[in-house]
């Protein structure tokens, strides 16, 4: 069974910075993407940013240049760096991978964490 285990959400003043981990655990033969979503009060589950295993990121418009999205394939873990926090950057934080279970799978399955919350205030 996969679990993604997230932490380093919490409370911060708007312009500080929080480092955001998700580590992928379990029986699973490899994973492809590995990223971020996060869903404000009341609001759909938006994409922050994804990292392939090869490296390439792609980020919303919203965070490009205040965030930093990074993996450590052997740890099977992804990071988001969040600095220049904002108000509106208050939100529950998920991490997703996608995740090929064994080396005959034809597919890659998304697993989605429990969620860690980040609250920008003074």
């Amino acid at each position: 069974q996969v679990q993604l285990v997230e932490s380093g959400g919490g409370l911060v003043q708007p312009g500080g910075s929080l480092r955001l981990s998700c580590a992928a655990s379990g029986r699973f033969f490899s994973i492809n993407a590995m990223g971020w979503y996060f869903q404000a009060p009341g609001k759909q589950r938006e994409l922050v940013a994804t990292i392939t295993s090869g490296g390439r990121t792609n980020y919303a418009d919203s965070v490009k240049a205040r965030f930093t999205i990074s993996r450590d394939n052997a740890e099977n873990t992804v990071y988001l760096q969040m600095n220049s926090l904002k108000p509106e950057d208050t939100a529950v934080y998920y991490c997703i991978a996608e995740i090929k279970a064994t080396l005959y799978s034809t597919t890659y399955s998304r697993y989605w964490g429990q969620g860690t919350q980040v609250t920008v205030s003074s």
